[in-house]
């Protein structure tokens, strides 16, 4: 065994933190800093450092395993697994067609992971149901963007960016418990003399760290950026050269605006109208300033029209495309980015071509080697997707998801996949949604393979292999290949991820995410390349294009190069509270724990941190139920009941309580969400829903 440190990223969020990782004597590997990487510099949060312990021996999964006849899964070979798959595709498509079969996959795949597995349900099932747990994340932002700019990369400029603007104001993030390392960028910016403003429901860790906190009511944050934008106007600080020569659409927009006066928009959000006036003062004060959302605004029934205002309020003032300013997205997941972005998404194909594209379709085609008209169309969103289960789709592939977990409404989910006549997991480990399987698969973690991640900036990274996978564990590439010599097709699945990405390149050519000029070897000499970045004939070093760290300086992406005002109004929730369910839930993360937990839940350390769910209230709600610091409360939906300990915090609203979604069992938080779908992105509403809070019995251990 060879003690070199392997430089390589972090498998959690969508920073991807360069680190080093190092064999150790007795088959682990060692994290340590790696300062070269220009994002984190270094930095680690403690799931970066303690991510090699999910490799240890008695946590991973090192053999396949299989349903036995009493229900039971037992140790099985691969040809058996593998055979067993096989052979219950290919009786369901036999049976009830292609479009019976089912393919969710995860944003934590690699670029390369993603592109095959969108071409495998699509050329060797032949199905269009595919989707993946990235619906979940930024796609309300996506839709926004492309609606606004004609394209959508989570941040269209650099994290450099941050500190050099004169105001941000960060929209439903906490990066202090999300991504940790990132926070260092609002530091510099409040220690350069720019300002920082948050708006998020709690007082979170980041909220403290701002020059204003808006708290307001769940679900309203498009009224809040409405209220802004009139303001804007009010008060003449509209940028109408910029309006006149970069947009169109903004009389649309303007008034659909101006119906949102400020005293209006104070009743709906419970923040003031002198905090809105301060708000605007402090956004268009600098000459340059930025506006970031995440999954607050975003995982909303609304949430594509809520980004979309958010988007207005950028290009009225003219932040937009303009050094140092614009609106950009936090991508959550690791890949959530590139995992849309090369087709394994219902309804796009690689190179983040649309599915109904004609021309697109050809280009695919030509690269796989199969007519257009074979390709199906798009299929189901996610949510879609698995509530289709056991009744229009009978079996079901998952690769790299725990939506057991993960999915809104997730008792009916566990009851959808239960129902299912076949259902295949592919994982590192076993989540709860491996659990439910005929057949599981261990296949190979970040550590333990090559492959490409697209991170929150655009930039496209090689993650290198640092180990050796143990015996009995397999690439998902290999997977895949197997699987599609099992069913019929003898080539074009490779299990060597450098081929796979040569492919890739050819099928993003042209494309809006192309990747055609970015090869293994310039990605190991440069660290990273942003995309778009086209292939340049024969044009090698400095003559090859250079990536795209900020996009929009010269032009939108639109067919006109201007960017599109989206006219949007403020609507309720798709639940709002009533005298049954009079409180209004929140959820999201925390910093020791990483989404649906299948991993961090495994690792000491982390649990240590944070070993269980609760339920964040207000101590004047607190006091109306008669609870205490630790008391079992029961949080009801229309959908269900969860119970945890109480923990009691005036950092957030009192007409509103806050869970975390890491956790399975009693305290799931998601057995209580809404699968309300925004009509655009098909994002189901997270993060807001009637509820009631009552005492509950003692909480298992």
């Amino acid at each position: 065994m060879q003690n070199t440190a392997t430089p390589t990223h972090c498998p959690y969020c969508a920073l991807q933190c360069g680190m080093n990782l190092t064999p150790t004597a007795d088959g682990g590997a060692e994290v340590t800093e790696r300062a070269d990487f220009p994002v984190n510099r270094g930095a680690l949060c403690g799931k970066g450092r303690t991510a090699a312990a999910v490799l240890a021996p008695g946590v991973r999964l090192t053999s396949p395993l299989v349903r036995s006849g009493a229900g039971e899964l037992v140790p099985a070979s691969w040809d058996e697994a593998l055979d067993r798959i096989a052979g219950n595709l290919a009786r369901t498509r036999e049976e009830y067609g292609a479009d019976a079969l089912g393919v969710f996959g995860g944003g934590g795949l690699t670029n390369e992971k993603a592109y095959a597995l969108g071409k495998f349900a699509r050329v060797v099932l032949g199905t269009s149901q595919i989707d993946y747990n990235g619906r979940f994340c930024m796609s309300s932002a996506a839709a926004a963007g492309t609606k606004a700019f004609g394209l959508d990369r989570g941040l269209p400029f650099p994290l450099e960016d941050i500190p050099r603007t004169g105001c941000v104001i960060l929209v439903g993030s906490n990066p202090a418990e999300t991504m940790p390392p990132a926070l260092r960028y609002f530091h510099e910016l409040r220690e350069n003399g720019g300002t920082l403003i948050v708006v998020d429901p709690r007082r979170t860790r980041t909220a403290e760290q701002a020059d204003l906190h808006l708290a307001p009511r769940p679900g309203t944050d498009l009224a809040l950026a409405l209220g802004m934008l009139h303001l804007v106007v009010a008060e003449g600080r509209v940028d109408g050269a910029y309006v006149e020569e970069r947009t169109s659409g903004w009389e649309e927009a303007r008034a659909a605006a101006m119906a949102h006066w400020p005293e209006y928009v104070e009743r709906i959000t419970g923040v003031s109208v002198p905090e809105l006036r301060e708000a605007v003062r402090l956004f268009c004060a600098p000459r340059a300033a930025m506006v970031l959302t995440a999954r607050g605004p975003e995982q909303q029934a609304k949430g594509t029209d809520t980004v979309g205002a958010w988007i207005n309020l950028c290009l009225a003032t003219g932040r937009a495309g303009r050094p140092l300013s614009g609106y950009g997205c936090l991508t959550g997941q690791g890949n959530g980015q590139g995992g849309r972005e090369h087709g394994q998404k219902a309804d796009q194909l690689p190179g983040y071509r649309k599915l109904t594209d004609p021309a697109a379709r050809r280009h695919v085609a030509g690269v796989w080697g199969v007519d257009p008209d074979a390709l199906p169309g798009p299929g189901r969103s996610a949510y879609e997707l698995l509530d289709a289960l056991g009744t229009e789709i009978r079996s079901l592939l998952v690769m790299g998801s725990n939506p057991v977990v993960s999915a809104p409404r997730a008792a009916h989910v566990e009851g959808r996949l239960r129902s299912l006549g076949f259902l295949a997991v592919c994982d590192v480990v076993l989540s709860e949604t491996a659990a439910l399987a005929d057949v599981v698969l261990p296949v190979t973690q970040w550590a333990e393979e090559t492959g490409t991640t697209t991170s929150l900036e655009g930039r496209v990274l090689l993650r290198r292999r640092a180990l050796t996978p143990p015996d009995g564990v397999r690439g998902d590439l290999e997977v895949l290949r197997d699987l599609a010599g099992r069913l019929g097709v003898d080539r074009g699945f490779p299990a060597d991820p450098e081929e796979v990405f040569e492919e890739l390149r050819r099928a993003s050519a042209g494309g809006p995410a192309d990747y055609s000029g970015i090869s293994y070897r310039r990605l190991a000499r440069e660290g990273g390349v942003f995309w778009p970045c086209p292939a340049r004939d024969g044009a090698l070093g400095a003559d090859a294009h250079p990536g795209t760290p900020r996009l929009f300086l010269d032009r939108f992406a639109t067919d006109d190069g201007r960017a599109r005002f989206v006219p949007v109004t403020h609507r309720p929730s798709a639940e709002e509270p009533d005298d049954e369910y009079p409180v209004l839930l929140t959820t999201g993360r925390v910093v020791a724990q990483y989404q649906s937990g299948a991993q961090t839940r495994r690792v000491a350390e982390l649990n240590a941190a944070a070993p269980g769910p609760f339920v964040e209230l207000h101590p004047r709600l607190a006091a109306r139920l008669g609870a205490a610091e630790g008391d079992p409360l029961a949080v009801v939906s229309r959908r269900g009941r969860a119970v945890a300990p109480a923990r009691i915090t005036t950092a957030i609203r009192p007409d509103t309580v806050f869970m975390p979604f890491h956790w399975p069992g009693e305290g799931r938080a998601n057995t209580l969400t809404n699968p309300a779908l925004d009509p655009t992105s098909r994002m189901p509403e997270f993060k807001v829903c009637a509820v009631r809070v009552e005492a509950a019995g003692p909480v298992e251990p």
